[in-house]
């Protein structure tokens, strides 16, 4: 067996409202998020709290989790889940001709990004044998996703959305941020997985 497995892809990043009362975690309004491209995660601690006797240092105290940074990069984001993750409230419609009327999302004061879970499905390969990991993070907050575009010249350039969100701790006793399962044999089974937390929550 390897000593260590290489991971070979991202995929299936999924959505959902985050809420807390009394110490336990609930999620709601799950949405598949868009197609995923790519991930990272930027973690930040505390500072350790060293102590020092006989001019070395004798123990030190290992900072937990502090705050962290989640980004992400999709094909682009559908109606459902931008509204869902910006917190867009309002909307109007405008008549073009007659018969013809558009629908437009309206940012304004009333929109107010809220918390929310995100999962996301990790696959790896180890020895020839290819499995999936479910990871969620539980307790985010996304920044107003970019948009960028740029026109087609000879051929079509097919480009991705940047979406950043800052990672907390939750509202548990034990304030957890990260939960990363057991792999799973299919990338269907880790999916579920997520969506199983990322729905009702645990």
């Amino acid at each position: 067996m390897a000593n260590g497995k290489v991971c070979t892809g991202f995929s299936m990043p999924w959505v959902a409202l985050y809420a807390a009362s009394s110490g336990t975690v609930s999620y709601s309004s799950g949405t598949a998020l868009a197609r995923g491209v790519d991930v990272s995660l930027s973690i930040e601690g505390a500072s350790d709290n060293n102590f020092y006797a006989d001019n070395v240092l004798a123990e030190t105290d290992t900072q937990a989790f502090s705050s962290g940074t989640l980004s992400l990069t999709v094909d682009g984001l559908k109606q459902t889940a931008r509204k869902l993750i910006t917190g867009v409230t309002s909307s109007t419609s405008v008549t073009v001709s007659s018969g013809v009327t558009v629908a437009f999302e309206v940012y304004d004061d009333n929109t107010v990004a809220p918390y929310c879970g995100v999962g996301f499905v990790v696959r790896y390969m180890e020895d020839g044998v290819t499995s999936y990991t479910p990871v969620i993070i539980r307790k985010v907050k996304f920044s107003d996703p970019e948009l960028s575009a740029a026109t087609q010249e000879e051929n079509i350039d097919f480009q991705t959305q940047s979406l950043e969100a800052e990672i907390m701790r939750d509202d548990t006793s034990s304030h957890q941020w990260r939960w990363i399962g057991a792999d799973q044999t299919t990338e269907e089974a880790a999916y579920n997985a997520i969506k199983a937390v990322l729905t009702a929550g645990a």
